[in-house]
């Protein structure tokens, strides 16, 4: 796609990367079939072609106007298209690049200034996340259904797992929200890996991985986020930590690129690197230690095998590209899996999706409970905390964490 960048962002590193990804697009449409929201509206300007063509156009000089910025605010940076596209354009790379010219050339007023400006300074904050979650789940009978269903019942971590002073060393990251509204995630994965002589433990300090400030626009915020995990990691880094294990797969996107986020910061765009490198799911660790894994797994109780629906992330499968492996460990614990129609698509969480775009997300959640529930699952898993609350806002059927139904299993 021919490109002739306006004088603002010519030379610029921010420029150079969206005239290069720009250059790739052939604009053949192929990423139209993948994408959720052109399904769902039908616009060419709520599809990946439609939005690069608009980004391009706001990158060259065009006029800005509020309906650009709603058919980028519309993308759930599900990077479906990413997967589908022949030519390897990098369209999340671009879509970030376009809404930050977008929000300095059309800031936000009212309620959406607000409610935007409550979500990237409070979710980030697990402090003031976590007692607001708290006094939530504490009057939650009370609350009206709308609200009830975004304030999962109160739980614990489970029991701490012990491991023998030999065990292996991984970090854990805490993140933000993960901790009060589903905190037994982190805990049957350390349970888990604690079973495969791996401890796993958390660094104090770290905290939000960034992605709520970046997709909220503060990228200045989000690269604040990265310098502060960094630096409460990199003393466990210098030690010899094995990884840095990330059970919310939308945080491993996001820490995985803290390479290329400090890539103009010359005191931390080294050690970014390493800290991204170092980077894995939780199923890329248990994956590696499958064989352990399958001789724990003979040795416990057999028990007749549970169905269960797979909700593959967009994270994932799209971000960080792990396709099949949650799956594969999954069958080898003895769960039967469902087949699950248009597993591509996303199911409108999308991090603050949800809250932000909450009729679209709707739509999404709606088609894809109908899929996941179709084969008649005693129960769902997922790989990200924002798709298991959006997901259980909308049914009966549990919902948990992949790695809290392997701890389950591995208990029995």
């Amino acid at each position: 796609m021919e490109t002739h960048l306006a004088d603002f962002m010519r030379g610029t590193t921010a420029g150079r990367e969206a005239e290069e990804i720009l250059r790739k697009c052939v604009h053949c449409g192929f990423c139209t079939a993948t994408c959720p929201t052109y399904q769902l509206l039908g616009d060419e300007l709520d599809g990946p072609r439609g939005r690069i063509y608009l980004i391009k156009q706001v990158l060259e000089g065009a006029e800005v106007t509020a309906k650009t910025r709603l058919h980028l605010d519309r993308c759930l940076t599900c990077r479906s298209c990413e997967t589908t596209c022949p030519s390897g354009v990098h369209y999340s790379r671009l879509l970030e690049i376009g809404r930050a010219v977008v929000e300095r050339r059309v800031p936000r007023k009212g309620a959406d200034a607000l409610m935007r400006g409550a979500l990237r300074e409070g979710l980030p904050r697990p402090a003031l996340f976590g007692t607001a979650m708290k006094l939530g789940q504490m009057v939650r009978p009370f609350l009206p259904a709308a609200l009830k269903a975004k304030v999962p019942p109160l739980t614990s971590a489970g029991s701490v797992a012990e491991t023998s002073p030999q065990a292996r060393r991984m970090l854990a990251l805490a993140g933000c929200a993960q901790p009060s509204m589903y905190p037994n995630i982190n805990g049957a994965a350390q349970r888990v890996l604690a079973r495969l002589g791996i401890h796993l433990c958390e660094a104090a300090g770290a905290g939000c991985c960034g992605a709520v400030k970046l997709h909220l626009g503060d990228a200045d915020g989000a690269r604040d986020n990265a310098r502060r995990n960094i630096d409460a990691w990199w003393p466990h880094v210098e030690a010899g930590t094995e990884a840095i294990v990330i059970t919310a797969s939308g945080c491993g996107v996001e820490v995985k690129d803290y390479g290329h986020l400090l890539q103009d910061d010359p005191a931390y765009a080294a050690k970014a690197k390493r800290v991204g490198e170092l980077a894995r799911d939780v199923s890329e660790v248990v994956s590696a230690e499958k064989h352990a894994l399958v001789e724990l797994l003979q040795k416990s109780v057999p028990a007749r095998r549970q169905q269960l629906a797979f909700h593959a992330p967009c994270s994932l499968q799209h971000g960080l590209k792990i396709r099949g492996v949650v799956e594969e460990l999954l069958i080898a614990a003895g769960f039967e899996l469902t087949p699950v129609a248009d597993a591509h698509l996303c199911c409108g969480s999308a991090g603050t999706y949800s809250i932000l775009q909450p009729e679209i997300a709707r739509r999404l959640r709606g088609h894809k409970l109908a899929a996941l529930l179709a084969g008649q699952p005693a129960g769902i898993a997922s790989a990200n905390i924002g798709c298991i609350a959006h997901l259980q806002a909308g049914t009966d059927m549990p919902v948990r964490h992949w790695i809290e139904w392997l701890d389950n299993k591995l208990s029995q």
